[in-house]
């Protein structure tokens, strides 16, 4: 028991460096799924700001041979259009 207590103690900071990124993806994940009922949707960036979502954390990103970035959370990704426009789009090859 005071083995679990004192790396439980020693970990404590790194454990909530990383708890705290996983929270923050499930929640820009749960906002693009919420904003993209079908496989693609549009919003604005006021729109996910107030949701919550941040733009600095995401798990993939995808060029497009067109030359377009797509930012990924997991199944879901967007791509900044202009006027601060944002497609969001549902990558089909992760469903089982």
């Amino acid at each position: 028991m005071c083995r679990n207590s004192y790396n439980n103690r020693l970990n404590s900071d790194s454990y909530n460096v990383v708890r705290n990124m996983n929270n923050q993806l499930r929640k820009n994940r749960r906002i693009l799924e919420e904003l993209c009922p079908e496989d693609k949707s549009k919003t604005t960036k006021s729109n996910l700001i107030l949701k919550g979502f941040d733009f600095n954390l995401i798990t993939s990103i995808r060029p497009t041979l067109k030359g377009s970035i797509y930012h990924f959370v997991y199944d879901y990704g967007y791509l900044q259009l202009e006027n601060d426009l944002y497609l969001i789009v549902k990558d089909k090859r992760l469903e089982k």
